[in-house]
């Protein structure tokens, strides 16, 4: 029975995918785990792996299309298998496998919305989402989910719920019944909130706009740029970087910690670990490397729990992670990107070098799987190779918190009633005050700096 291979949902923000190459072509084997085919979407390329073995029945949408997520866009089944496609879509007698046949209209709208009529389960969702949406009124249909073949997940409701703006139940209804789209109504209530004055000020202004609208000559609608303006489009990856750190800049109320770190000791430890980390991973050791490793050190004491957290289903509840997945904030020319080390808590020194350097490298070259770039429960950014002294770092949602590493500088301090010169770096520690207090941020930073400036503990 043929299997879809599905345009994959890589971010709470993702509506479609452009596919790049495919790697494989109609008739080859495929494994589990093969790459399939490399997409695009709007923070990076990626490779697409095969999740069953088989052989590639049929490549539904080929190099250079963009397809909405969730869309089938190729199948995988048993060697002389025919797969059908039609301009319908129907369903195969397996009630768990959709059929192989796929609506090929240039309209085709994301897999939710396509399902047949009359199915009891009209989405792909499991029973945690199903109860979820019905307790947020939320519908289904409306949600794409990240699951295989684009199941619904309970993250995908609550992903889907964080995203809507926030908006009073009579703002809402007004919205609904004149059309009006709450994500381009700005609004004037605490925090943001949409509120009823907020419709009814869209709805006047649209007003005489459309009434004007025929009147006006088509070419003085766009106004003349004054000499030297250029106005160019917003890529996609700029796109979701501005809607993903206004929505955090909005949504958690932050305070930023500062602290000084003397750096002689650690400084003093990559020296010495360099050629035994080279030759054991032909990789160097880097100060992010140490610095990241500390940070995840730190976090899984249990006393900073809530620094390794996240709030879930509306911020009502907290979710505590008794793991750290660690993700780095890789600058592109064209946006920034946070791959993500899974499992640096269960990681030597040796291992994370390894890890951290694979993710950023992927980074770098646009080649990172969907799993490399979700999932982080804390990150770091680092801006001291640019001599930048402090900054408040934005808060990587739905992380409670980030840490900024500052430039290394050379410093006369105070050592035994003595002054001596050296080097400094300054730590930033931004943080969501919904979940962590100014007291237990300090404690983190402190325990923090206490490994950093004896770090020998890093290789206990």
């Amino acid at each position: 029975m043929a299997i879809e291979i599905i345009m994959p949902k890589l971010g709470v923000d993702m509506q479609e995918g452009e596919i790049i190459e495919w790697k494989k072509q109609e008739g080859d084997e495929v494994k589990e785990g093969d790459i399939l085919l490399e997409i695009m979407s709007d923070k990076t390329n990626m490779e697409l792996e095969a999740e069953d073995s088989g052989v590639l029945l049929k490549i539904v949408h080929g190099a250079g299309e963009t397809v909405p997520v969730t869309e089938v866009i190729g199948y995988l089944g048993e060697a002389g298998e025919q797969v059908e496609v039609t301009s319908s879509v129907a369903e195969q007698v397996s009630p768990v496998v959709p059929t192989a046949v796929v609506n090929l209209q240039t309209d085709a709208q994301p897999q939710a919305a396509s399902t047949p009529q009359g199915s009891d389960e009209p989405v792909r969702a499991t029973p945690a989402a199903r109860k979820l949406a019905r307790e947020l009124n939320i519908d289904l249909g409306q949600v794409l989910g990240t699951g295989a073949k684009g199941r619904v997940h309970k993250e995908d409701v609550e992903n889907f719920k964080a995203a809507q703006p926030k908006a009073s139940p009579l703002a809402r209804k007004i919205a609904e019944d004149r059309g009006i789209d709450l994500s381009a109504v700005a609004g004037t209530g605490f925090g943001g909130k949409i509120v009823k004055e907020d419709i009814l000020a869209a709805i006047a202004a649209a007003q005489p706009a459309e009434a004007a609208a025929p009147a006006v000559p088509a070419e003085k609608v766009a106004p003349e740029l004054p000499e030297g303006v250029e106005v160019i489009k917003m890529s996609a990856m700029r796109k979701a970087i501005s809607k993903g750190m206004t929505h955090s800049y909005l949504t958690a109320p932050t305070f930023t910690l500062n602290y000084d770190i003397d750096m002689t000791n650690l400084m003093a430890l990559r020296k010495q670990l360099l050629e035994p980390i080279m030759n054991k991973t032909g990789l160097k050791v880097t100060f992010t490397d140490l610095i990241g490793l500390a940070v995840v050190r730190t976090l899984m004491k249990p006393e900073h729990e809530y620094l390794n957290a996240s709030l879930i289903n509306d911020a009502s509840e907290i979710e505590l992670h008794r793991f750290v997945n660690l993700g780095i904030a890789v600058g592109l020319d064209d946006g920034l990107i946070v791959p993500v080390v899974h499992g640096a808590d269960k990681m030597s020194l040796s291992e994370f070098v390894v890890a951290s350097k694979d993710v950023i490298k992927k980074a770098q070259a646009s080649k990172l799987k969907s799993r490399e770039m979700t999932g982080s429960t804390f990150s770091i950014t680092n801006l001291g190779m640019f001599g930048t002294k402090t900054f408040n770092p934005i808060i990587n949602q739905p992380n409670s918190a980030i840490l900024g590493v500052a430039a290394t500088v050379q410093t006369p301090v105070a050592v035994d009633g003595e002054v001596t010169v050296r080097p400094i770096m300054a730590l930033c520690l931004t943080i969501d005050h919904r979940i962590v207090d100014g007291m237990n941020g300090a404690k983190f930073m402190v325990d923090l700096k206490n490994l950093l400036e004896n770090p020998l503990e890093l290789l206990i």
